[in-house]
């Protein structure tokens, strides 16, 4: 049976093995310092079921959607050394904008620049995307069925709303059709975004809709729900229990 002190131990070792000596500010007050070795890298980092870089994935997501700059770039300098591409990294604050505000995504590519400087990585260099509208619409429909079937069009998606009608051609065209097609994270990946985030803000209907969809982007049952899972240390336990209850309805 696993105890505390198998907890503590093995939650401190990922701790120094993700950050180092760069620690949080928790680890200089001794009580918090080794519950969160037990509970966050003991009881959640160190869970079977999904890839250290999946988890950072999430964690990213989640820190980029709520905002939280503190942390940030140490996660950011841990996912480098996990193996993580620069670019893949600045794509999953690019993907965040769509569900937390591209203010989110601008303060954690701030972040993401200071880290790249210190550390010498250069971002690859792309050409500007310049497909049109229609060929935008054509691809984020075509990917919105692939990933939500009919369930793409339920809800505030519904063809026939004349209110969220307004809005919701824009994220056909440049959520689907733009930023789920932009190179640098494969859609698995995504797929993982997605439902960190949406856990993490709270956006339980979302939660629903995307973890039923990253079946059809790669992942498995058990790998969308220890995506909630990771996403507990940074948005809370209680909002990754909600999208818990609300997927084991969802992925029955």
């Amino acid at each position: 049976m696993t105890t505390r002190d198998d907890l503590r131990q093995q939650g401190e070792a990922l701790r120094r093995r993700l950050f180092g000596e760069n620690l949080d500010a928790t680890a200089r007050v001794p009580g918090l310092s080794r519950l969160m070795a037990e509970m966050v890298y003991g009881g959640v980092w160190s869970r079977p079921g999904l890839e250290l870089p999946d988890r950072m994935i999430c964690a990213l997501a989640a820190l980029c959607a709520l905002g939280r700059s503190l942390p940030l770039p140490r996660h950011i300098e841990a996912g480098l050394d996990l193996g993580l591409e620069a670019q893949a990294i600045v794509e999953i604050f690019i993907q965040c904008g769509i569900y937390a505000g591209f203010s989110a995504s601008e303060e954690a590519i701030a972040a993401a620049a200071a880290v790249f400087e210190k550390r010498g990585v250069a971002l690859p260099q792309r050409a500007p995307r310049e497909d049109p509208l229609a060929e935008l619409d054509r691809r984020g429909r075509a990917l919105l069925e692939e990933l939500h079937g009919a369930r793409g069009y339920e809800g505030y998606a519904a063809p026939g709303n004349r209110v969220t009608g307004a809005l919701y051609p824009l994220a056909i065209e440049w959520g689907y059709g733009e930023i789920w097609n932009r190179p640098g994270l494969e859609r698995r990946a995504r797929a993982l975004v997605a439902v960190a985030a949406f856990t993490a803000l709270r956006l339980e209907g979302q939660v629903r809709k995307f973890g039923q969809s990253a079946r059809n982007a790669g992942l498995s049952r058990g790998e969308i729900i220890e995506a909630v899972i990771q996403t507990g240390p940074y948005g809370g336990f209680a909002p990754a229990l909600n999208a818990l209850s609300v997927l084991s309805e969802a992925l029955s």
